[in-house]
């Protein structure tokens, strides 16, 4: 006789039981059975239900429970967790039950409703090693949660469990007193030396100076940036800290970097004295310090000097042609400059009426030094947003193409300025392989530029270059963990998962868009389509309601003619935002 088939599945399990139980049972048989039993009805079915659960078989104190998806089942492990510690506030500390969680997701066998193998047995051991009122996940689940989850799961490292061959890299969240999980852990070093550069404090009393301060650290950034094998955390994230009196070591943990770097700068009229000190961020002792006083017309020569001492300290067998890198072409003129620091925040604002206001700073500069590519990719980032947000004008465009081009054509050795050029080739100029190009370039140039990875994430999701939009994505947030314009990273990811299909994710990064930026309009177009294709109809309308309220122009064929949107994702769009009522 032919043998039976095996029916077998992958699936998530989660196997529970509850701490202490023998203490328990011991002190009080009766009530512990009858306080479980309601715990049981009361909450934790109705809230495996809810999840999609399927409970296999409960054990005396321990349940076996099968999901289909990893997130469900993270979901719930959660949700329980949460829930059983605001029931048992209502019981004394010798009365609570306290639950321990473990999750794998592997192959199980079905035999008549019960289920077998490796995906059990290493649940069942994962749960063995959580703590009570916690939740402990193999690195296969992990994969599946990572990012999809909103709270943080840390990195146990491999541990070898009771019974099971090979060793299983371990995750644990674990919950504090109030019921809320812990704060996220400490982000992992990367294995290059890693640093962040601070806002150097303004010392010359001249509020008008400040832009000078920053932009002299914005220099020293892009200078390390451009070293191939130190990790830099872009601008963005570390000026969050401006202002604020924060201790170095937890700057090290909260932004995962080994080193900081923070200064003053001291200007007078025609003189400026820097002083920057370098810190271990594990030990807060000084590595490096230096003072520098010079003429204030050798200034760009002064920021590479700083940017090479820094790169040594660090790695004293820096190589001839790393410390090379570090050097940048710079205009000729200093006034071209400030005119182009002075206007760089309204450039990055990408709000009509903020960015009329640095185009006349920016022609300036370029009147001063027409070779200024920096000061040509601002004009043209500034040119498309009127084109993009003020109805479509051809002259916007052209205007913002011709810009791009002759950044392209001087800026080759610096990074931002590709990036902003490469954005407008492939929208306004429709000449994605070009934009391809200079993207690329910007990133070899500076693999540690966050903003570059951004905007490379949205042109490429536009595009329909889903996969790689989102490999780029996922790296400028890892470079840049606290970026104001995180948004444009969650936006393009939103929309790449969006042409993939994955609503769910979609949706999730939507919202998280809008979390960053309440006030850009296309968070919400995205967070609208996807919910559309969820079934949420009604949450979709709102998203698209509060779209309108914040541009009530908007119309879809303009929007994603404007930025050449590839077809099918365009026709995705508009077929699901027609269903909510966005003008076509």
């Amino acid at each position: 006789m032919a043998q039976e088939r095996v029916e077998r599945r992958l699936a998530a399990v989660l196997a529970g039981d509850v701490a202490g139980y023998s203490r328990l049972m011991g002190a009080d048989e009766e009530g512990t059975l009858k306080r479980l039993n309601a715990h049981r009805r009361e909450f934790l079915e109705p809230k495996i239900a809810e999840h999609r659960g399927r409970i296999v078989k409960r054990t005396g104190d321990g349940i076996l429970i099968e999901f289909a998806s990893a997130v469900d089942a993270g979901r719930c492990a959660i949700e329980i967790q949460r829930g059983m510690d605001e029931r048992n506030k209502l019981a004394s500390p010798d009365r609570q039950i306290q639950l321990r969680i473990g999750i794998h997701v592997g192959d199980i066998i079905i035999e008549e409703g019960d289920i077998f193998g490796d995906g059990v047995n290493v649940a069942a051991r994962l749960e063995g090693i959580a703590e009570p009122g916690g939740i402990c996940i193999s690195e296969d689940a992990y994969r599946q949660v990572r990012d999809k989850l909103d709270n943080a799961f840390e990195d146990a490292g491999e541990q070898q469990l009771k019974n099971i061959a090979r060793a299983i890299r371990v995750y644990h969240l674990k919950f504090n007193e109030s019921g809320a999980p812990q704060p996220p852990p400490a982000l992992a070093l990367p294995e290059k030396p890693s640093i962040a550069v601070l806002p150097f404090q303004n010392m010359s009393g001249d509020p008008e100076q400040e832009y000078f301060a920053d932009g002299m650290v914005e220099e020293i950034i892009t200078g390390l940036s451009r070293i191939k094998w130190l990790f830099v955390i872009a601008r963005n994230s570390t000026f969050t800290y401006k202002g604020r009196s924060t201790d170095v070591k937890q700057i090290g943990r909260e932004l995962g970097v080994r080193y900081v770097l923070e200064g003053s700068v001291r200007r007078s009229t025609d003189r400026v004295r820097i002083t920057c000190q370098l810190i271990g961020s594990t030990s807060g002792g000084h590595i490096w310090a230096e003072r520098y006083d010079r003429r204030f017309d050798d200034i760009f020569a002064l920021q590479d000097e700083i940017a090479q001492s820094v790169a040594g300290a660090i790695e004293p067998t820096l190589w001839l042609a790393e410390v090379a890198r570090v050097k940048r072409k710079r205009p000729d003129s200093l006034d071209a400059y400030d005119l182009v620091l002075r206007a760089q925040p309204d450039v990055y604002s990408q709000m009509p009426s903020q960015v009329i206001k640095a185009l006349p700073l920016l022609d300036r500069a370029i009147e001063l030094d027409p070779s200024y590519a920096l000061a040509h990719a601002y004009a043209a980032m500034c040119h498309h947003s009127i084109y993009l947000r003020t109805g479509l004008k051809e002259e916007s465009r052209t205007a913002s193409v011709h810009h791009a081009r002759i950044a392209l054509l001087h800026g080759q050795d610096d990074a931002t300025a590709l990036t902003f050029a490469a954005f407008s080739i492939g929208l306004e100029g429709r000449d994605p392989a070009a934009a391809q190009i200079a993207f690329e370039t910007a990133i070899a140039i500076s693999p540690s530029s966050a903003f570059t990875y951004m905007l490379g994430s949205a042109f490429l999701s536009w595009g329909g270059k889903s996969e790689l939009a989102i490999e780029w994505d996922e790296r400028a947030l890892r470079l840049s963990p606290f970026d104001p314009w995180r948004f444009a990273a969650y936006l393009s990811l939103a929309r790449a998962h969006f042409h993939r299909g994955r609503y769910d994710e979609s949706a999730l990064a939507a919202r998280k868009a809008v979390q960053s930026n309440s006030g850009f309009t296309m968070c919400y177009v995205q967070l609208a389509a996807a919910l559309v294709k969820l079934g949420s109809l009604e949450q979709a309308r709102v998203a698209a309601a509060r779209a309108l309220d914040l541009q009530p122009a908007f119309r879809c064929s303009e929007q994603f003619s404007g930025v050449g949107c590839e077809v099918t994702l365009a026709q995705s769009l508009t077929e699901a935002l027609r269903a909510v009522d966005l003008p076509e």
